[in-house]
């Protein structure tokens, strides 16, 4: 197992550890629903240096993210960034990213998912047939996320930026805490606001900037299992479980960043599934009797047939109940209807419903 720059001290604070991603990772501190309170209601810091980040520089760059990726990336000028995703031949999903632009048709930056990365660095590799400069320095960056409504307030005697004034998916280099060359991004995957902080993996910026968060500022650390329970109270995809190689854009909800003005891989393809239409689509639930809803669970009618299947499911600590997301017959993924999640082979009813 890979570790963390942050390893040690999520040791030392007794975090439970597990697998994710090739990575040993902290699950949880205290507790699931106190850490998801913490970001709901104040602050929390996440430590996700697992996640991939890749330079794109010279002026083919721009090129070869509109060639693999969906969304539009000459709509973005320096300091913003953008959600897309990149597609296979097939018009599955390899991968669902954040692309910085950096420098304007001229340098960029991909952060890509955990899981992804060397698949990721090959199909970029793969479409690269106009000589890109491209650098993996996923081993070389550390990533905290200070997730919450207070993040910004905290952080902001420690930078010289107005974090306040930092838009939506805008980001800026600066100094933060005397470390230069910080990148600070106001992105995240709580939907609670807050910030994620992009940093040279070097000892002594990781033990500044991590001491001060949690020691001098007492932000309380967050696990994976709060991440998850967070990113699907707001119907956020997880890579592996709601999309992957064998969903497509337009079924998993992600039209909004399929852009058909330009050319992008398997564009034609998915252009004929438009026309015909789609046969299923991925959905939000909530439970509207006792149950928790779990990944591969099937989902079904009133009469007990198969009309899909959960991708994510957890027990929300903010709303009490069951929720998740799943892929259903289209005839059953309007907002309002009601279905019925299997467990232990007893229907127990749901209603779709935007998340979030």
């Amino acid at each position: 197992m890979k570790k963390t720059p942050f390893y040690d001290f999520h040791i030392a604070l007794n975090a439970k550890m597990a697998s994710f991603a090739g990575y040993e990772m902290p699950i949880s501190y205290i507790g699931i629903n106190a850490e998801h309170q913490a970001v709901r209601e104040n602050v929390g810091v996440f430590d996700v240096s697992h996640m991939g980040e890749f330079i794109l520089k010279g002026p083919n760059s721009l090129d070869l993210i509109q060639k693999i990726t969906t969304n539009d990336a000459a709509k973005l000028n320096n300091n913003q960034a953008q959600y897309s995703c990149m597609t296979n031949a097939q018009g599955g999903i390899i991968d669902d990213l954040i692309v910085y632009c950096l420098d304007k048709n001229a340098a960029y930056m991909l952060v890509v998912n955990a899981s992804n990365i060397e698949k990721d660095w090959n199909w970029l590799k793969q479409n690269n047939t106009n000589k890109v400069e491209m650098h993996n320095i996923s081993n070389q960056t550390a990533l905290l996320a200070v997730q919450g409504p207070n993040a910004k307030t905290l952080l902001q005697p420690y930078c010289n930026i107005n974090l306040q004034e930092q838009a939506y998916y805008h980001f800026a280099k600066c100094e933060f805490m005397g470390i230069k060359n910080v990148l600070i991004s106001s992105t995240g995957y709580t939907g609670s606001g807050g910030v994620e902080i992009y940093f040279e993996c070097q000892e002594n910026a990781v033990q500044t900037i991590w001491q001060t968060l949690v020691n001098e500022l007492k932000i309380q650390p967050i696990g994976l299992a709060a991440r998850d329970t967070l990113r699907l109270e707001k119907g956020y995809c997880l890579y592996g479980n709601d999309i992957d190689d064998t969903t497509n854009p337009l079924e998993a909800g992600l039209s909004w960043i399929t852009k058909w003005s330009k050319d992008f891989v398997a564009k034609d393809i998915l252009l004929e599934i438009k026309s015909k239409g789609i046969h299923r689509s991925l959905v939000g639930f909530v439970m509207e009797e006792k149950g928790i809803p779990r990944s591969h669970y099937d989902i079904v009618d009133k009469d007990k047939n198969k009309i899909g299947y959960v991708t994510s499911g957890t027990h929300s600590p903010t709303l009490n109940i069951g929720l998740g997301l799943g892929y259903v017959d289209l005839a059953f993924s309007k907002i309002g209807t009601e279905i019925f999640i299997l467990i232990r082979d007893t229907p127990v009813k749901a209603q779709v419903q935007k998340l979030g």
